[in-house]
């Protein structure tokens, strides 16, 4: 089998896409499709963007020609994290329940990776994210009320969310991997304002809980030449290290924030003030 892939571009050409082609190299649009896994390779750090939606079975996670391994985890990590009804998880033989929120670390060298729902008329809906990795650190289940959720933002400024961290610094172990997830308070729609770059690693973000008939506005380039992407429910964005990665959206929604690159420390941004965006 081979995967998706997108390649990477400069600010400069990214400055002269249309909103097709702008759509074409940053929003995943397919993500949670009953019974099959979907996934993308980038090129900004090589993380890769995935998803699968288990409803008639147990699936095990395959290999893909473009990794050239004996198997999947040969030389990555994993991240995962349920938006969807109760799951369960098996690696290499431990199998880990998963309810909606909950995260599980699988380190490098997890040869064999299963997944399930508990329920067919509500299935897990697992969102992954892989990124190379150097070393092996033992796979983990992170329950959303270990993830010590930080509340920051205001409603006067439509931004107050809840931040819930995973696999980071202080948290579970990873090679290069960070991974949480944000959510907004009812009434607030903007997230990651004001916002930032990081040109030591990548991001991705993947939004859920979208309602139905309502739009995310992500914003992404360079701080003094944006852009804007619509994004659906269950839909992702691959944010280049040069870019900021803001949205705002007609309701308040969640979304998974998932980065590698050359260090694992959260806090590690160059912040942009409001009155500078372009």
């Amino acid at each position: 089998m081979i995967m998706n892939q997108r390649y990477a571009q400069s600010p400069k050409e990214v400055s002269g896409l249309n909103t097709a082609d702008l759509r074409a190299n940053f929003l995943l649009e397919d993500l949670m499709q009953d019974d099959q896994f979907n996934f993308t390779y980038s090129h900004y750090d090589r993380a890769i963007v995935g998803s699968v939606v288990p409803v008639a079975g147990e699936l095990e996670l395959p290999n893909y020609e473009n990794l050239r391994a004996e198997y999947f985890l040969e030389r990555r990590e994993l991240g995962i994290i349920n938006v969807g009804g109760a799951g369960a998880i098996n690696i290499d033989g431990t199998t880990y329940e998963v309810n909606k929120l909950d995260a599980v670390y699988a380190g490098k060298g997890s040869r064999k990776v299963t997944f399930k729902s508990v329920s067919a008329s509500e299935p897990a809906r697992f969102y992954l994210y892989s990124v190379p990795a150097h070393k092996e650190f033992p796979h983990q289940l992170i329950k959303k009320e270990a993830a010590l959720p930080v509340t920051i933002g205001s409603g006067d400024t439509a931004n107050e969310r809840t931040i819930y961290k995973y696999i980071h610094l202080e948290g579970a172990k990873s090679c290069q991997l960070v991974m949480g997830l944000t959510i907004l308070s009812k009434g607030s729609v903007w997230n990651t304002m004001p916002s930032h770059v990081h040109d030591r690693r990548m991001e991705a973000y993947f939004y859920f809980d979208v309602p139905e008939g309502q739009v995310v506005f992500h914003f992404m380039g360079q701080p003094q030449e944006t852009r804007h992407l619509v994004v659906q429910n269950n839909q992702a964005i691959i944010s280049p290290p040069w870019s900021i990665h803001s949205g705002g959206g007609t309701s308040n929604y969640g979304f998974i924030w998932s980065m590698c690159g050359e260090n694992l420390v959260y806090a590690d941004m160059d912040p942009v003030a409001i009155k500078d965006l372009r």
